[in-house]
């Protein structure tokens, strides 16, 4: 079992996937599965980490750790152990990725698990400007370019609120400019003629209710190379931030729990106007379905993302995005 614990959902999400990559290498016949620990029991764990028809082992993703119940939480410790006993072996053990999001809640799970014999990955918390800085100077080093100083921090101070965009930015212009280092003029000329190549836009059109504009601005974005994961991501954002403000409101979460900005809060306010709770819900799953078929390539991520922008366009109200042609 792997506890991946980290703020940010770009970098968990990314460390999980690395997490996959690895296993998958051990048990390439596995069956993926995920579950979540806020609704989900002991018993859909067990029955995830168990052989099934399809295969002898499974690899299996539990969202939302720190809100395991003690059922569930014995049952995970308890497979660690098993898996602690088994040793190196390369027999049908199934693996466990775990994500809790590094905050005081559920902490007792995870010590628990540890103590059983988990291993901890952390994500940088990359709050900072300058943890933000070195992530950019990092993504384009990785990439076998450099980038002048004021350029990254151009680039922060655009979209440093968001490291999934930063990370997809850096890519972009490394695949579009052969300049070495890249400076900051570039990256400024860049960005003011291309509004629409972050997701956040997209997600701002499809806000706005106009479902054809943020199709287009989801064609748009895509051609110009930001990947449709990193689309979906910024959508699942700006849901995600709008259901917080809405728990807000109804004050089942309060706002130190949240951990929005301001400017965030008052933004998701005013997108809140005329959703509901299902429709809401509905987007959800169709930005879920959409992440697997990015993921997996077992649909067309193209389509499931444009469906998706229609959706949240109509505000998740099925009798109107059902009726719009893609």
């Amino acid at each position: 079992m792997t506890i991946v614990i980290g703020k940010d959902d770009y970098l968990a999400s990314q460390s999980i996937g690395e997490c996959r990559t690895v296993a998958l290498r051990s048990h390439p016949d596995a069956e993926l599965v995920d579950i979540d620990a806020a609704s989900d029991d002991r018993y859909a764990f067990e029955e995830a980490v168990g052989p099934s028809l399809f295969s002898s082992a499974s690899i299996v993703t539990v969202a939302n750790l720190a809100y395991a119940d003690e059922g569930l939480r014995d049952s995970m410790v308890e497979f660690c152990g098993r898996a602690r006993g088994s040793g190196d072996s390369h027999d049908a053990e199934s693996v466990v990725i775990a994500r809790h999001d590094g905050g005081a809640k559920g902490r007792g799970v995870v010590n628990a698990l540890l103590k059983a014999g988990a291993v901890k990955v952390e994500v940088p918390d990359l709050t900072k400007p300058d943890a933000q800085l070195n992530f950019v100077l990092r993504c384009f080093e990785r990439r076998g370019k450099r980038v002048t100083p004021e350029a990254a921090q151009q680039l922060v101070a655009v979209l440093g609120d968001s490291i999934g965009e930063l990370a997809a930015m850096c890519g972009q212009l490394c695949d579009d400019f052969p300049c070495d280092p890249l400076g900051v003029e570039t990256v400024s000329e860049y960005l003011t003629a291309n509004p629409r190549v972050t997701g956040f836009v997209v997600a701002d059109k499809a806000m706005s209710g106009n479902a054809g504009v943020a199709v287009s601005a989801v064609r748009d974005a895509v051609a110009q190379g930001v990947q449709p994961l990193a689309l979906i991501g910024a959508l699942a954002m700006t849901l995600r931030t709008m259901a917080k403000v809405s728990a807000i409101r109804e004050g089942t979460l309060s706002a130190a729990e949240a951990g929005l900005r301001p400017w965030a809060v008052n933004k998701a306010t005013r997108q809140l106007r005329g959703w509901t709770s299902e429709g809401m819900c509905r987007c959800v799953c169709l930005l879920a379905q959409a992440d697997e078929a990015a993921k997996s390539g077992a649909g067309d991520p193209m389509y499931a993302l444009e469906r998706s922008v229609i959706a949240i366009a109509a505000r998740g109200r099925k009798d109107v995005s059902d009726h719009v042609r893609i």
